[in-house]
């Protein structure tokens, strides 16, 4: 089953300030990603939402990509091959963006990606949440405050902040976006202090879907399996998983050597 990803990207004035977005519809509800750069242009910021989308999955994961881009997805399908067999060369010259478009044609040869266009500004609730996500890194990378979001989108999952790491690593950019939704009216009734842990996004993306078939919430099932491994100490943990299929078996102790029996 494929993941659906959707990633925009843009610039207010182009060239200028610009902004990308991403997100992931995890089994829990959208997982977002945002950043930007003070200096840059829409095509480079579309191209850099697919990349940003596209490391956030390990090699060999099944995507379908959503984009509003045809620049995007039109340079993967139809003209990324001439480019390499000409040495990344047109007509004209160098392929404009290289650097990145090399990037991109990397993680995609290494992931199982479907592209696909979509119609900007037609009503999909992901792709417009995408689009406002890049206003926010677009906004941020002017220094300026996030604006407030046109309509209340889906929730983020519990474990929407696991792919912070890896998109905060990322220099010049900035650090994914908080959940969109407004404030509500009334204060929440005060609930337990938490922390946030950053893991791999594809990580998270696992945990959510066994936390699913498990019946629980994502934070339910992650405090229960810390409190077992906690329980267990490493010790127990490592020979557990050692008998794990798939997983090399933890060393046996070689047997110790019998007396020789009495003539």
């Amino acid at each position: 089953m494929r993941t659906v990803v959707y990633a925009d990207g843009g610039c207010d004035p182009n060239p200028g300030p610009g902004g990308w977005g991403v997100v992931i519809a995890g089994p829990d509800g959208p997982i977002d990603l945002c950043g930007g750069e003070p200096g840059t242009t829409n095509n480079r910021m579309e191209l850099t939402a697919a990349i940003r989308a596209l490391e956030s999955f390990p090699e060999g994961a099944q995507i379908e990509m959503r984009c509003d881009s045809q620049y995007v997805v039109k340079s993967v399908t139809e003209w990324m091959r001439g480019w390499k067999a000409k040495g990344w060369r047109t007509t004209t010259g160098e392929v404009k963006n290289v650097d990145l478009m090399k990037r991109l044609d990397a993680l995609a040869a290494a992931r199982d990606v479907r592209w696909t266009w979509v119609r900007g500004h037609a009503g999909d609730p992901m792709n417009e949440r995408a689009d406002r996500l890049a206003t926010r890194g677009r906004r941020e990378a002017r220094g300026l405050p996030a604006p407030a979001p046109q309509a209340a989108p889906q929730p983020l999952p519990a474990l929407s902040a696991l792919p912070q790491a890896a998109a905060a690593s990322a220099p010049g950019l900035a650090a994914p976006a908080p959940n969109l939704a407004p404030a509500p009216s009334l204060a929440p009734a005060p609930g337990p202090r938490t922390a946030p842990v950053p893991i791999d996004a594809a990580l998270g993306l696992e945990v959510s879907r066994a936390a699913k078939r498990a019946g629980q919430t994502t934070s339910a099932f992650v405090e229960e399996a810390l409190r077992l491994v906690l329980a267990l100490g490493p010790e127990a943990t490592a020979r557990l998983r050692a008998e794990l299929p798939g997983q090399p078996a933890a060393p046996k102790a070689s047997p110790r050597s019998k007396p020789a029996s009495a003539a």
